[in-house]
């Protein structure tokens, strides 16, 4: 079972940036693909950054358009670690983020998740 630990979040002044880490414990880490997911209060969780595997397929990327331009999503197989690099914060961005491992469209695992607010 793969186990992923996010860290990162906080309390970020608007217009700032964050960058979130989640690591992860397999050994096949550069098999999944990776995303990135929020839920914001009393919403559903939705996708925001995927980037597929490197070794499996071309580690392309793919943002929400409401992240597009703004976040960044990484990684480094030999870390076994997915980053997300935020910028130009919005209100709007304060959610739950989470980290998830996936083959295909299956998901494997998900992180416990860390906070992100972005307020003054």
């Amino acid at each position: 079972q793969v186990q992923l630990v996010e860290s990162g979040g906080g309390l970020v002044q608007p217009g700032g940036p964050l960058r979130l880490s989640c690591g992860a414990s397999a050994s096949v880490f550069g098999l999944y693909t990776m995303g990135w997911y929020r839920q914001a209060s009393g919403k559903q969780r939705e996708l925001i950054a995927s980037i597929a595997s490197t070794i499996a397929s071309s580690g392309s990327t793919n943002y929400a358009d409401s992240v597009k331009g703004r976040f960044t999503i990484s990684r480094d197989n030999a870390k076994r670690a997915v980053y997300l690099q935020m910028n130009s914060l919005k209100p709007e961005d304060t959610a739950v983020y989470y980290c998830n491992a996936a083959l295909g469209i299956r998901s494997i695992s998900w992180g416990q998740g860390t906070q992100v607010t972005v307020s003054s």
